[in-house]
């Protein structure tokens, strides 16, 4: 079965939409340049999407989307660079079916007591607020698709607190409620949910893609937190792939307002 169900028939050949167009589906993946969104962009792109990339400029030079998605660059900490690419792919799709927010980073570990202003601050712009002005730019666009879908990625953290982490915590905790507020404000017409994903192996835990050079060591040891989860391993960018597709497709039409946890039995709920 495809992911994007709207995207092919049984028979694997592209599928016809309500009007009959065929058209294939319309995803944009803000983020897209990091680990988890490079194998999403990947996978949407072999199910035949049209796939709009963004992310910082810096990201997109070290790793550049493959052939068929486009680039656009934004700092989605400046909701003017948000809404001028927003301005760009409506010129020239029209609108979106889905989208993907994958915007984010984490400070270094400290407690929430000995947390700085502007390192609180910083979080809740690269996090809270980006999730906030994305969805306020993709919202136009979102209305003319087609059965659309927006999918925050927020995190584990946001759910079940942990020390060192406040910041990044709190401000995924308020797109988790973003996340619920959204749905409530935009169904029918546009279904809205989170995917909360434990820690990935990815740049991330070295920065963030863009904002580090990528052979700092991590945050912490990967394989020795693996040992601690249930499935016995650390999630690769995959395990996020397949959930945040399923939110995006026709398989999850009458799933909205909802946080999907991908982190291999770590939390349960």
């Amino acid at each position: 079965m495809r992911l994007i169900a709207r995207l092919s028939d049984p028979d694997g050949e592209p599928a016809p939409d309500a009007d009959g167009s065929g058209d294939p589906a319309r995803l944009l993946v803000a983020g897209g340049c990091g680990g988890i969104g490079r194998a999403l962009v990947r996978e949407a792109l072999a199910q035949r999407a049209r796939v709009a990339v963004l992310d910082l400029e810096a990201s997109i030079a070290r790793h550049p989307p493959p052939p068929g998605a486009q680039a656009l660059a934004i700092d989605a900490a400046d909701p003017v660079s948000i809404e001028r690419a927003c301005r760009a792919i409506a010129d020239d799709w029209g609108g979106l079916d889905g989208a993907v927010n994958l915007v984010g980073f984490m400070s270094g570990p400290r407690a929430l007591s000995d947390t700085p202003a502007p390192v609180w601050d910083e979080v809740m712009r690269g996090n809270l607020d980006a999730a906030f002005s994305l969805s306020v730019a993709l919202h136009p666009l979102l209305r003319d698709g087609r059965g659309a879908s927006l999918v925050h990625v927020a995190s584990g953290l946001g759910m079940h607190a942990r020390p060192n982490y406040g910041p990044y915590a709190v401000a995924k905790a308020g797109i988790i409620m973003l996340t619920r507020q959204l749905a409530l404000e935009w169904a029918p017409s546009i279904r809205v949910n989170a995917v909360a994903p434990s820690a990935v192996d990815t740049a991330f835990l070295r920065g963030g893609t863009g904002r580090s050079d990528e052979t700092d060591p991590p945050r912490f040891d990967p394989q020795a937190y693996g040992r601690t989860i249930p499935l016995g391993r650390i999630a690769r960018p995959e395990d996020v792939v397949g959930p945040t597709l399923f939110l995006l497709s026709e398989a999850a039409c009458y799933v909205t307002g909802q946080t999907l946890q991908v982190n291999g039995g770590a939390f349960m709920s």
